[in-house]
């Protein structure tokens, strides 16, 4: 991975990349798993959903370097203590932006979460942690290492502008969101 701002820039990428790959799992579970019809599983307007992008960067940062750079034996090895990293960190930043998105909006998207038997509060839930376990497993283990491989062959100053276009249409989702339909 890049040094310095360069890393920067692939952060930014790989947040956006993944908050889109989240955007669409929620849709797919809505539509195809559960028959509820099609709506933006996200709280922006676009096709992406920040929890997840925040959750993968929150992988990458304190679980990716446990098998970053390993033989297969290694990497295989970590499994178990990978996924249950990933289950416990995507769990609490699910539970902290329960609550931040009650503070700011009234309610969070996912209060279905009462339909679970094991649930707290119906702001996280084991079915749903096991799954976001899974998730980080195969964000670590297939995805990231195929998204390093794009942003290097992209080259930092295509990285940049992909990255900077990004926070733009970012930043004016934001701006739409949370100022023009008034969440604040």
């Amino acid at each position: 991975m890049e040094k310095g701002k360069g890393r920067i820039y692939n952060l930014i990428v790989y947040f956006t990349f993944y908050s889109i790959i989240g955007w669409c799992y929620e849709v797919f579970l809505e539509v195809v798993v559960y028959h509820w019809g099609f709506t933006n599983r996200g709280v922006l307007f676009g096709t992406y959903t920040p929890v997840y992008g925040f959750g993968a960067l929150a992988f990458i940062f304190f679980v990716y370097p446990l098998i970053s750079g390993k033989d297969t034996k290694r990497r295989l090895l970590r499994l178990p203590v990978v996924f249950l990293l990933c289950m416990l960190i995507a769990t609490g930043i699910e539970l902290a932006a329960s609550y931040l998105l009650e503070l700011t909006t009234g309610s969070w998207p996912w209060q279905t979460y009462a339909d679970y038997a094991v649930n707290f509060q119906a702001r996280i839930a084991l079915s749903p942690s096991i799954r976001f376990g899974l998730g980080g497993v195969f964000f670590l283990y297939v995805l990231q290492p195929v998204f390093e491989a794009i942003c290097g062959k992209l080259g930092t100053r295509r990285v940049k502008i992909l990255a900077c276009i990004f926070l733009a249409v970012f930043a004016a989702d934001c701006l739409y969101t949370f100022v023009l339909k008034g969440w604040f």
